[in-house]
């Protein structure tokens, strides 16, 4: 294989787990279009025992980390996401063991949709909110599962043997 061929070969697989983090922020951003056009603010649909779908607002990171702290907070969330996501985009141009490259586009297609709603809405739309009798989950949205199952693959790649490990795409 030549030099460009080989070349090729690793954009057009970045070009694919590239493809997928934009689908996974384009989902995000129909879910939350979808509540903050159908749902008031602060509504919540009982739909099980244990889910119900609301439309929230937050300011801050994970479980409303740093929500109350007057509005730094995000463009510090801005640059944080900027900066993760020009990492990830740089670590999925080599060629990775399948499940390590799907949880960099996991975690990026999270990310993305996330910091796209801090830039144009100033908060991130959460709709997801799980709970047990009184105990409720903190709200979450599509980027948040995005980014735990990425998380996820990463912890399961990296502890696998180099042996298990599925060779990385050429």
């Amino acid at each position: 294989m030549s030099v460009d061929s080989a070349r090729a070969s690793a954009a057009a697989i970045a070009w694919r787990w590239w493809a997928l983090a934009i689908s996974v922020a384009a989902a995000d951003q129909v879910t939350k279009l979808a509540v903050s056009t159908l749902m008031d603010y602060g509504q919540s649909i009982p739909l099980t025992g244990f889910f119900n779908l609301v439309h929230v607002w937050n300011t801050g990171a994970a479980f409303s980390f740093l929500a109350d702290a007057g509005g730094w907070q995000r463009y510090f969330f801005i640059v944080i996401t900027l900066g993760v996501s020009f990492v990830l985009i740089i670590l999925l141009r080599k060629s990775r063991p399948r499940a390590e490259a799907l949880g960099y586009s996991l975690i990026l297609g999270g990310a993305l949709g996330n910091g796209f709603d801090r830039v144009v809405r100033g908060y991130v739309v959460d709709s997801l909110d799980f709970y047990w009798r009184s105990w409720h989950w903190p709200a979450f949205n599509l980027a948040d599962c995005s980014i735990t199952l990425g998380v996820l693959c990463l912890l399961w790649s990296a502890y696998r043997t180099p042996a298990e490990q599925q060779s990385p795409e050429p």
